[in-house]
């Protein structure tokens, strides 16, 4: 078996003037830093097809590795592909590939491929992972040109489990698919980092081969070509087998545990939400002096608390902070969540007169909560903030809101949204960090004659500067475009199909 020791080390390869050249790499332990692809259909495995589909890949991991090291490579990832594929619908495979994957793709990047990669004017991958899988990330985060990669087979829309002909890409395969693709033309530069990759680097002009170091980070965030601000999937962390078991043993207790702290907060009074949620696991930190609550007698208006939003629960961790339930505007949120929510939430209909006439009857009756994004964002951006709250009332009360979660996002673009609050109460330690800004100073209020789009653009750099995130000019429609292929409106449905923002 060869070494690869007639190929010099990535770190060798000049990346000047690579401008006209075309550079082919390997996916996994090349262009990503990780060897292993388990992660990556793991998660595919358990954003499609739930716990139970995660279970089989994760029994038949072994069986692959097996066959991966005593039979041949090909052989373990077929049956890799068979556990995850099998019987799922391809746009589903899709959708994944779109929204969760490129996340942990591009947290897994290695910096010398990378370097070599970006400077290159064609940019060809080459990989034994699905096709389907990979391309999104790799076209529109990584700017390659073409990616060569396994095909599945499919029938009736559903994933067979099966690869077409010619199978796995590995080996001869790779080689071959490559001239097919490049035919006469020879690549500039191959890199690989396994003996099956050594075929198509011998095609190239120049080989280089990328060697396992454990001292390896891969590329930061601010470093890649384009930040990825949208993302969905229910899962924080990359699922090596040990976080997949660790994931498969926890959510029947995780679901359990979130059912009680769900139900403390909305049977309990809210002065003994706080003490509950700590005594749960859940921890409310509150910075900030908080204005009085307004007297109904004194005819004055409101406080309309302007949030950052992060979860469907942001009012709720509001009203935690404040000791008092808070009534909440919405657009659509499951009915699920409307029903066990410990506060009011009224729906936004997104006719601006309808809604403008409800919020100000809304605040004759007392403060209000309204998250001006529309919809949430996991990442530090801040999305472009409505105005239509700054032409309501001149009592403005910016509140920074910030989440940590370890095992499960609170939000999704893509799947049922009445799971949301059951996903964020089942992390072990979930975590609200709720900031109260001073309130807005009339002179800097549309009753001082300031434009409401003015007045939304400060309380959104405002809040960006408390909690260093960046503004942008991104929309609830953005978001949707990006992870689900719609623009987020919702048509009325059944309660039990009812979608949430």
């Amino acid at each position: 078996m060869e070494t690869g020791k007639a190929f010099p080390d990535v770190e060798n390869c000049r990346s000047e003037g690579r401008e006209k050249d075309a550079v082919v790499v390997d996916m996994d332990g090349t262009l990503l830093v990780g060897r292993s692809s388990f992660p990556y259909f793991a998660l595919v495995a358990f954003e499609v097809g739930g716990i139970l589909r995660l279970l089989l890949v994760l029994l038949l991991a072994p069986l692959a590795g097996l066959l991966y090291y005593f039979v041949s490579e090909s052989a373990g990832i077929q049956v890799l592909i068979f556990a995850t594929f099998a019987g799922m619908r391809v746009s589903s495979i899709e959708s994944v590939a779109r929204a969760v994957l490129p996340k942990f793709y591009s947290a897994d990047l290695h910096p010398e491929t990378w370097r070599v990669f970006s400077s290159c004017g064609k940019r060809c991958v080459l990989t034994a992972n699905p096709r389907i899988m990979v391309e999104a990330f790799l076209k529109e985060f990584l700017g390659a040109d073409l990616v060569l990669g396994t095909e599945i087979s499919s029938y009736a829309g559903r994933a067979t489990g099966f690869v077409t002909s010619p199978g796995v890409l590995v080996g001869r395969n790779k080689a071959g698919a490559l001239k097919a693709a490049f035919g006469e033309a020879v690549p500039e530069i191959g890199i690989g980092d396994r003996h099956t990759d050594f075929a198509f680097m011998k095609m190239c002009k120049e080989g280089f081969i990328v060697r396992p170091k454990p001292e390896v980070k891969a590329v930061t965030a601010d470093k890649l070509p384009k930040p990825i601000i949208f993302h969905d999937g229910r899962l924080v962390h990359k699922l090596t087998p040990f976080m997949a078991l660790l994931t498969v043993l926890w959510i029947p207790l995780g679901f359990v545990l979130a059912c009680l702290r769900i139900a403390a907060g909305s049977l309990l009074p809210m002065p003994m939400v706080y003490y509950a949620f700590w005594a749960l696991g859940v921890r409310v930190t509150v910075k900030g002096t908080p204005p009085p609550p307004v007297k109904k007698s004194s005819g004055k208006s409101g406080v309309l608390f302007i949030c950052s939003h992060r979860t469907l629960l942001d009012p709720i961790f509001l009203s935690t902070a404040l000791g008092r339930p808070i009534p909440a505007v919405t657009y659509s949120v499951s009915r699920l969540s409307e029903i066990i929510s410990p506060i009011k939430t009224v729906r936004l209909s997104r006719d601006r007169a309808t809604d403008a006439a409800m919020i100000k009857k809304l605040l004759e009756e007392g403060d209000l909560a309204i998250c001006p994004e529309g919809t949430t964002c996991r990442e530090p951006f801040l999305l472009r903030f409505s105005s239509l709250f700054a032409e309501l009332t001149d009592e403005l009360v910016p509140v920074a809101m910030v989440n940590r979660m370890s095992m499960f996002h609170g939000t999704t673009a893509r799947g049922w949204k009445g799971m949301d609050p059951f996903y964020f109460f089942m992390n072990p330690s979930p975590s609200y960090e709720v900031t109260f800004l001073n309130k807005l100073p009339r002179e800097l209020t549309c009753g001082a004659g300031k434009p409401s789009h003015d007045v939304a653009n400060y309380i959104q750099r405002v809040l960006a500067a408390t909690l260093s995130y960046e503004c942008t000019a991104f929309t609830r429609k953005d978001k949707y475009r990006a992870l689900a292929g719609n623009d987020g409106s919702v048509v009325e449905k059944k309660p039990s199909q009812a979608m949430g923002c």
